[in-house]
């Protein structure tokens, strides 16, 4: 054991109060050795330069790296630094210098190599037979690691762990923070909502993992195009959040907003590919610095909603209007699932006819809602809402039920050969759902339909997503469904996808088929459009055709089939029984209801 006497100083002046026994002196130090903590003794004064080191245990030693000797005569100031809380500092002075006993709280110290270290402390007055304060005893623990771990557990409950950015808890104490600071300053606040188009896209298709590191990635741009003063946050999901200090006008947040569009221009790469991410955004600006963060985060959330249904990859700033349309929108899809729940749906079906003959060789089928009010409603006055929430999914599975069962009883009730075929609209959302391929196994099985007579039509630009992210063309088409493309060549065409895919009909939009007779360059088009189906082994199926001069070209050129007024209006299931049952031709003479061009699809 070292000299007891190496851990006291004696500058060779008296020190009162510390009459000792030497031998009671090495008894005291080798039981003060024994403990963890940091002990240290000073002399009683406080002026400056302060007191002065006069004994260090064995524990201060390993605790600072500094030997006695060079601690001993000088003053505790030699532990402190540049993170020393100078707050936590003058506490104590004001504690000793009433004479009291100063039980601290934690502060940051150095060793004598630099490192810092975190202690908790308290500290005693030592008196002498007269009841004055001669010395003072410091005793101090090194709670480093246990501060270190409440500091990560911290950042762990105020930080998302996939991105490292803040998260909704930390967020929101910041937005009311900076609220409050608008309040004095007279400034204000503004809050940017954005949400990942399509980002279920990505994980469907490449898997959690891959849109775990598109996220991270996106934070990281995100990140590079804020000022150092925005906070960004991660709030949930694929919803981020920027909180933007000091906009005086709306005009300082959608310039961030228009950094953020110009910096997700470039794809990401993802698993080897190259996966392009847009975000849709909400503005909103702080009408009051006494607004409540929540109310805040929910009309920028109306607003994001509100850039989507304009069109994704954009911004809108929120007005007080938008609010009456969250409202209709939450009544209406209110409305949508009760409609649901009670059976409030119906199918009726459009006839597609053999132009050379008129025969009927199938039926589109076109969802309709029998609102108790509002009548029958055409898929234009509810499907957009049922694609937002999400109950197309539900709507879209009833609407394939309901079809396939009624085609089987046609055919049973009316055959003809080839035997009568259905087609179904599956939406975009339809189409992304995972289970989708499970539903129409199920329904074909359950149905007794064979799968040659079920057609599943998807609009262009679905189609070209599948390409790229993998969904089901495929495996439905594995399952003997024929696919048709819906409003071909108003989309984005690509020939080498549709060269890849499996598809069985192109169908001509009506907006081509219109100008049949009057427009060369419809005419052109739709040309094109059979010329290019037959190349591919496919056939075309030409929608809206209204007069019998649009018939007769579209024949003229090479179209097989054809739907529209001329021959039928869509009919609820009764009528189109009935009209199967006489086995008419439909050849356009006055079978319709006059041109009102239905709106596409069921579901």
């Amino acid at each position: 054991m070292p000299d007891s006497s190496s851990r006291w100083y004696n500058p060779g002046v008296k020190q009162p109060g510390l009459k000792r026994d030497e031998r009671l002196a090495r008894v005291i130090d080798a039981a003060i050795d024994h403990v963890d903590e940091a002990v240290l003794i000073t002399t009683a004064g406080l002026d400056l330069p302060g007191p002065e080191i006069v004994y260090v245990n064995d524990g201060f030693c390993r605790m600072t790296g500094y030997a006695a000797e060079e601690v001993l005569g000088k003053t505790p100031r030699i532990l402190q630094g540049p993170k020393t809380d100078r707050a936590e500092l003058d506490r104590l002075r004001r504690c000793l210098s009433q004479g009291k006993p100063f039980y601290g709280g934690e502060i940051t110290n150095y060793r004598k190599d630099g490192s810092e270290y975190v202690l908790a402390w308290y500290i005693l007055p030592m008196v002498d037979d007269a009841g004055e304060i001669t010395h003072w005893m410091a005793n101090q623990r090194d709670v480093t690691e246990r501060r270190a771990l409440e500091d990560q557990l911290r950042h762990q409950a105020l930080h998302d762990p996939l991105t490292g950015l803040p998260n909704r808890v930390l967020l929101m104490d910041r937005l009311e923070h900076a609220l409050k600071r608008a309040d004095r300053r007279e400034g204000r606040v503004a809050v940017c909502f954005m949400d990942l188009d399509d980002f279920k896209v990505v994980n469907d298709s490449l898997g959690h993992e891959a849109g775990d590191r598109l996220l991270v990635a996106l934070a990281g741009r995100l990140e590079g195009s804020l000022r150092r003063e925005d906070t960004l946050a991660r709030f949930g999901g694929d919803e981020f959040v920027v909180l933007i200090e000091d906009a005086p006008d709306a005009s300082r947040a959608t310039g961030v907003a228009d950094r953020i569009v110009d910096a997700l221009r470039e794809p990401f790469v993802v698993e080897g590919r190259e996966v392009f991410a847009t975000l849709s955004m909400g503005i909103v600006l702080a009408d009051s610095p006494r607004e409540r963060p929540e109310d805040l985060l929910r009309k920028a959330d109306i607003a994001m909603y509100r850039a989507k249904e304009k069109d994704k990859a954009g911004y809108a700033v929120f007005d007080p209007s938008m609010n009456a349309r969250v409202v209709e929108r939450m009544e209406s899809e209110g409305d949508l699932r009760r409609a649901l729940r009670l059976g409030e749906f119906t199918v009726h079906y459009q006839p597609k006819v053999l132009l050379e003959t008129g025969a009927i060789v199938g039926v589109e089928a076109l969802a309709r809602w029998v609102h108790p009010e509002r009548g029958l409603v055409p898929p234009a006055g509810f499907i957009p809402q049922a694609e937002e929430s999400g109950l197309i999914v539900p709507i879209g599975r009833w609407v394939l039920e309901e079809a396939c069962r009624q085609a089987r009883e046609w055919q049973t009730l009316h055959p003809i050969d080839p035997p009568l075929v259905v087609c179904v609209n599956i939406s975009g959302r339809q189409f992304r759902y995972p289970g989708l391929v499970q539903d129409v196994a199920r329904v074909l099985r359950e149905s007794r339909l064979e799968p040659g007579s079920l057609d599943l039509e998807i609009t262009e630009n679905v189609l070209i997503e599948s390409a790229q992210n993998g969904l089901p063309v495929e495996r439905l088409r594995r399952l003997g469904a024929k696919m048709i493309i819906d409003d071909f060549g108003t989309g984005y065409s690509s020939l080498s996808y549709l060269k890849r895919l499996p598809v069985d009909f192109l169908k001509v939009d009506r907006s081509f088929v219109e100008g049949l007779g009057r427009d060369p360059k419809d005419e052109g088009i739709v040309s094109s459009v059979i010329d290019l189906a037959r190349v591919l082994g496919m056939e075309t199926i030409a929608e809206g055709v209204e007069s019998v001069e649009q018939a007769e070209r579209l024949r003229e050129l090479g179209c097989r089939f054809a739907q529209g007024y001329l021959f039928s209006k869509p009919m609820a299931a009764e009528e189109m029984g009935e009209l199967l049952a006489t086995g008419a031709r439909l050849t356009g003479s006055a079978s319709g209801g006059g041109p009102q061009p239905d709106a596409p699809g069921g579901a």
